[in-house]
């Protein structure tokens, strides 16, 4: 009976073991920002980041207060600042290695580059999304420290250097958690 026991003991163990190293790989480091209205805008939220390899990040949330059935352009900029009631404190898209703008996860974009919120009905968006060669502790790529911006108007992948998606209408800093 002590045998099974300690059997027993040493295979919870070892479970605990590989669950924390299973968890380690898929969570390397979090973040969050809190989205703060804009523009005169109602739009809320909080935003998770959470990097899962050294140059992956999945980014997802929910933000409300957005133009119901619609999409808006979601972008990483430079600066940690939503003090300016438009937003525009926040400076431009994150870019560290002065890429075109583009897509999210296409060869060619920013860093900060991460595509549109698409909203429900109700003017809900509800995301969940992997952002390749990003990082949240990599001293040249991390978003920790950076503002989040919503736009009013959706991003068309193309104009340079913003995607033509029109004003920021929510802002919020991204920090550790």
């Amino acid at each position: 009976m002590m045998k099974k026991i300690n059997t027993l003991a040493i295979s919870l163990a070892l479970f605990g073991l590989a669950c924390a190293k299973h968890h380690a790989k898929t969570s390397l480091f979090s973040a969050k920002a809190v989205i703060q209205a804009k523009s005169g805008s109602q739009v809320a939220g909080i935003i998770s980041f959470e990097q899962v390899s050294k140059q992956e990040v999945v980014i997802s949330g929910k933000v409300t207060g957005l133009k119901p059935s619609s999409k808006h352009g979601f972008h990483v900029h430079e600066k940690g600042d939503c003090s300016a009631t438009d937003g525009s404190s926040a400076g431009s898209h994150f870019n560290p290695t002065q890429q075109s703008h583009g897509a999210l996860n296409v060869a060619v974009s920013h860093i900060g580059d991460l595509g549109n919120l698409v909203t429900d009905d109700n003017g809900v968006a509800e995301f969940r999304f992997v952002k390749k060669n990003a990082s949240l502790t990599d001293t040249n790529t991390s978003y920790v420290g950076k503002a989040v911006i919503i736009h009013d108007k959706e991003d068309d992948f193309t104009t340079q250097p913003t995607g033509n998606a029109g004003g920021r209408i929510g802002c919020g800093v991204v920090v550790k958690n």
